[in-house]
């Protein structure tokens, strides 16, 4: 199919959905009974997504938000309430039939909300060639809407455009495990229920470093479906558009705390866990953004660590057989590559096996949220007890 055709098929599947009620199979996570205060019904019927973005958590009151491919307005409305009436908010979608619904809607919601107007402004649009001024939003949401773009990096460069230096974003959307097959890529149907333009993970987050984002990390997972051994994933992820730095930093320094024992920033600066790195401003700004909370010591002068001292995480396999049982981890953290101590490397997005105990040392509470992990064993595996390497640490 042309990009036209796909982007037709989508606007038909949506336009359809708004007009019957129609529920579309993406996960959601919405308190509706909350929603329900302030958000009518005509609303609430017609909201779909794969997850309620997190980032509206961090919305301060006044700042701007955009939300791409704002459907019926949901997401929208509850960033007016949350950016409060010196705030303001953008809708941006391509369905006529969408937007009459979410115009209609507005001042009903700046009503319920006490506001003496709507700070909500719905725009028609694609999300490639947003109608967005250069650097006016402070803060981009979306709902599995990205995933139906034809060509996805030409969002990304969009979003890295009109955020102004020193925003972010959080959107939630469908990937997959794999490269999703042709026979998939071309089917129009699957294409509106966010399957067909699945980027994988690596792709995906890819993308969006590629755009000019920093410090890109997952928020959450949720698996969705398996599709002929394809794994659909809906995951949240937030990055940042920092701003210009002037040179000038306290931090010279950086040491990795851990649990890596090795590590390799965006900006392609390599740590070892426990020793001292020189760091540029640039650097030193991307390790003060939110994801390297705990990870790193950032100092003036040079700080190592060793054991026993207590900043210094390690989480150790265990010295014992391990079982195969179809496991997979993506690693989806801030960094392009890591490494465990079980002697493993992990590229960003691109999935490993793994073992009973490597599958245990990444459910520790320090690797939390840092990797997905799937399953790929269509059947129950009865495994054996193995060995991976001499003296039982694995690969």
């Amino acid at each position: 199919m042309s990009t036209d055709d796909l982007t037709q098929a989508v606007s038909e599947r949506y336009a359809r959905a708004a007009a019957t009620g129609e529920q579309m199979c993406c996960p959601t996570g919405y308190d509706f009974a909350d929603l329900r205060r302030f958000v009518p019904d005509e609303v609430l019927k017609i909201s779909y997504g794969c997850g309620t973005p997190a980032g509206l958590n961090s919305v301060q009151p006044g700042e701007t938000v955009l939300d791409i491919g704002s459907g019926g307005g949901i997401d929208c409305f509850e960033a007016s309430r949350r950016v409060g009436p010196t705030g303001r908010v953008i809708g941006l979608d391509m369905t006529d039939q969408m937007l009459a619904i979410a115009r209609r809607n507005a001042p009903l919601v700046a009503a319920n909300l006490g506001y003496s107007a709507s700070n909500v402004e719905f725009r028609k649009g694609m999300a490639e060639t947003m109608p967005v001024e250069d650097g006016a939003i402070d803060l981009i949401i979306s709902n599995c809407v990205i995933n139906l773009a034809p060509d996805k990096r030409k969002v990304f460069r969009e979003m890295h455009r009109v955020l102004r230096p020193g925003g972010r974003f959080t959107i939630s959307d469908i990937v997959a495990d794999q490269t999703v097959p042709q026979y998939l890529i071309h089917d129009r149907e699957k294409w509106g229920n966010c399957l067909s333009g699945a980027l994988p993970v690596c792709d995906y987050v890819g993308g969006l470093v590629e755009a000019g984002f920093l410090g890109v990390h997952q928020v959450k997972f949720v698996p969705w479906q398996v599709i002929d051994g394809v794994h659909f994933l809906s995951v949240t992820l937030t990055g940042y558009k920092l701003p210009q730095t002037d040179g000038r930093t306290d931090v010279r320094f950086a040491t990795l705390r851990g649990p890596f024992s090795r590590a390799v920033d965006e900006l392609g600066q390599v740590y070892q866990r426990g020793v001292p790195q020189a760091v540029s401003a640039r650097t030193a700004q991307l390790l003060n953004a939110p994801p390297f909370d705990r990870l790193f010591l950032l100092s003036e002068a040079p700080v190592p660590l060793t054991q026993p001292d207590p900043r210094l995480i390690a989480i150790l396999p265990a010295q014992a057989p391990c079982v195969w049982a179809g496991h997979f981890a993506l690693f989806t953290g801030p960094f392009l590559e890591v490494c465990d101590d079980d002697q493993h490397r992990y590229y960003r997005g691109q999935p490993l096996e793994i073992c009973s105990k490597t599958l245990a040392v990444l459910g520790h509470e320090a690797y939390a949220g840092r990797f997905t992990v799937i399953n790929r064993a269509q059947n129950p595996v009865g495994g054996a007890e193995a060995s991976c390497a001499p003296g039982g640490s694995c690969c």
